[in-house]
């Protein structure tokens, strides 16, 4: 009876907290004209790319070239009132804008592929295998370290693609169909921005490549999600065919040398499992009387102990190293009691607001993970603030890498300490058992990390972006399967970490 009256509470709650934090829905995605269209931006300094024009693109024929003319009189038979209303309606679904809506992908696709391995019959936890994704268990299983990679690099492709498109439109500077032809009549909002090459089709392109390698079962998906997006800018009169094929090629080719640095990252021996014992033995060597040790029956493997050597974004390995948590505290000391008799008292008795805080920040198996929360939390905000493109995919550029860079600089941390969890004392939780050592928090440390970037985008929010990551931190101690140490040196390792991002942002040349 207690927990279907706590599960009650939790849904409402749920409707609660969602309805404040995300008022951005589908009902109110409405194209808009940019609030600033940075016409700037090609002069930003990229991530991966040495410059923006590190990838070339050939000028475009001439507005009164017989092949333009006649690319415009094709795009006059394609749009309303010759369109379906499946076709209307995936105008309007990408209206939202492209960046957005590949974040949302993004998302999606990690929340069905957030699936921990299950054991075989021989009692052993098998490893999900890139070069056949689709058999069981699915590749890849995509826990919050590999989101948090997958949402760094999508989101990196998209800006540094979109910096490079801005440089070639203002140096272009082509039309948009419906300025050159009155005749056009646009389903979506007009700007003065130059058309050639077309944004849309430079991160549909761009995401495509990046999210094929991150979950490569999902071709035809994907390739069908790139299909509607281009197509949807043909649809809408927004762009001739050239517009669309200049923006693919140049995405790729952006995408493709994003992927060079993602293959180089050292993502490949995160999975090291051989190199526990010498991290257990440096933990016990340092005082860690009792290290973690998996819970489940069989035991599973710890979750990517060696992805704490993954290259950084924002910082280099010295840092990472320089800026680790010190110890924590070790058991028998008047600290780690104290918080031993704080979760106690919770377990004891458990409110129904710490109930619904620690199922609303789960984040678990089937879920987009805290990275995909906080992406999540950028996306809406850069929407309502009616971003370019250019500036949107900025924003969630900066907040993916210090997210990558908060789930390497954690990662280290829990397998440099390698302390319990509290459940290795009896401690119950009822929001699943990450198998994984304790210290520190990785909810703390990604919300810390989001939280500090996306109040430096969006100043006016940051009491509530920090309220959300504090909330989320609590809630890994009310759902009891973290000491209190694990989430307050989290939140102040995520804030460093969020600082290197923002400082970087400082000195893009971005207003």
């Amino acid at each position: 009876m207690k927990k279907t009256i706590y599960y009650f509470i939790y849904l409402l709650s749920f409707g609660m907290l969602l309805s404040c934090e995300n008022s951005v829905s589908e009902a109110t995605l409405s194209p808009y004209v940019p609030s600033n269209m940075d016409e700037n931006a090609g002069n930003w300094k990229t991530f991966v790319l040495s410059s923006p024009t590190e990838v070339s693109l050939s000028a475009p024929a001439a507005i009164n070239d017989p092949s333009y003319l006649r690319e415009i009189d094709s795009l006059k038979n394609t749009v309303a009132p010759n369109l379906t209303n499946e076709q209307r309606q995936i105008v309007s679904y990408w209206g939202a804008g492209a960046v957005y809506r590949w974040n949302e992908i993004a998302r999606e696709l990690a929340a069905r592929y957030n699936n921990a391995p299950a054991a075989n019959s021989e009692g052993k936890y098998p490893v999900p295998d890139a070069n056949n994704p689709l058999a069981d268990p699915k590749f890849p299983f995509a826990n919050p370290p590999y989101a948090s990679r997958a949402l760094a690099y999508l989101s990196v492709a998209q800006f540094d693609a979109l910096v490079s498109t801005w440089k070639y439109k203002y140096q272009y500077n082509r039309p948009a169909p419906s300025v050159v032809d009155k005749g056009i009549k646009a389903l979506l909002p007009v700007s003065n921005l130059p058309s050639y090459p077309s944004e849309d089709a430079v991160v549909g392109q761009a995401s495509y490549v990046i999210l094929l390698a991150m979950f490569p079962g999902e071709g035809s998906f994907l390739k069908s999600k790139l299909e509607e997006c281009k197509n949807a800018r043909l649809w809408a009169g927004m762009n001739v065919g050239s517009d669309i094929q200049a923006g693919v090629s140049l995405g790729g080719a952006v995408a493709a040398k994003v992927m060079q640095r993602a293959k180089a990252d050292g993502m490949g021996a995160a999975n090291n499992q051989a190199a526990t014992a010498d991290m257990m033995a440096g933990a016990k060597s340092m005082g860690i009387s009792k290290v973690w040790t998996s819970q489940e029956s069989p035991a599973r493997p710890p979750l990517l102990p060696t992805f704490g050597n993954v290259k950084t974004w924002n910082f280099d390995r010295a840092t990472l190293e320089a800026i680790r948590p010190s110890m924590p505290y070790v058991e028998g000391s008047a600290e780690f009691k104290k918080d031993w008799d704080e979760l106690l008292a919770i377990e004891k008795n458990q409110t129904r607001e710490q109930a619904a805080i620690a199922n609303f920040w789960a984040d678990g198996p089937g879920t987009y993970t805290p990275p995909g929360h906080w992406h999540r939390y950028g996306a809406n905000a850069g929407f309502e603030a009616k971003y370019s493109e250019v500036r949107m995919a900025r924003m969630l550029a900066y907040l993916g890498t210090a997210e990558m860079d908060a789930g390497i600089g954690c990662w280290d941390t829990k397998f440099y300490y390698y302390t319990p969890r509290p459940q290795q004392y009896g401690v119950k939780t009822s929001v699943g058992l990450p198998n994984f050592p304790s210290y520190t928090s990785g909810h703390s440390t990604f919300s810390a990390a989001g939280a500090e970037v996306l109040s430096a985008f969006f100043p006016q929010k940051a009491s509530t972006f920090n309220s959300y990551a504090q909330q989320a931190s609590d809630s890994r101690v009310y759902g009891l399967i973290h000491w209190r140490v694990d989430c307050t040196m989290g939140l102040k390792h995520g804030k460093i970490i969020g600082q290197y991002a923002v400082k970087r942002a400082s000195q893009d040349g971005a207003l």
